[in-house]
């Protein structure tokens, strides 16, 4: 028995690279570093478009510790620590290990900028409105 899938509608085509990024996203489902998404309306004082916000919870990462990269179509955000010599640890309970988080952007979507404050780190997105494109396709007919 053959799975269907969503994609299988032969007035899709395509849109198999798309079915693979799904696949591949509901593959990875590690839960750190834990992180929120959050839609920022536009301020019209400071004349700031909407936006979409992602934070992680970065905790004892510093700035050049953490690696924000858009790679074709994915926001990829990597962080690994540097240990800082011997310590002896009677408990450790803060996750000092390396981490990638990696974010599909749809087509348009633009990193507007991101920010390390208070152990968050904040990435802003934004997706300018597409212009419209009718292109008008010559039919040729053979002599």
């Amino acid at each position: 028995m053959s799975r269907m899938t969503p994609f299988a509608s032969p007035l899709l085509l395509g849109f198999d690279a798309m079915e693979k990024t799904l696949e591949r996203i509901s593959k990875a489902s590690d839960g750190y570093p834990p992180y929120n998404i959050e839609r920022l309306a536009a301020d019209r004082i400071t004349d700031d478009p909407e936006r979409l916000r992602i934070t992680l919870a970065v905790a004892g990462f510093s700035e050049d510790e953490l690696d924000i990269s858009v790679e074709e179509n994915q926001l990829v955000i990597r962080g690994r620590q540097v240990e800082q010599g011997e310590r002896e640890y009677l408990y450790r309970g803060i996750a000092a290990r390396q981490f990638q988080r990696t974010f599909v952007l749809a087509d348009g979507m633009q990193v507007l900028g991101a920010g390390l404050k208070n152990g968050l780190l904040s990435v802003d997105l934004i997706r300018p409105e597409p212009s419209r494109m009718v292109k008008k396709i010559n039919i040729s007919v053979p002599q």
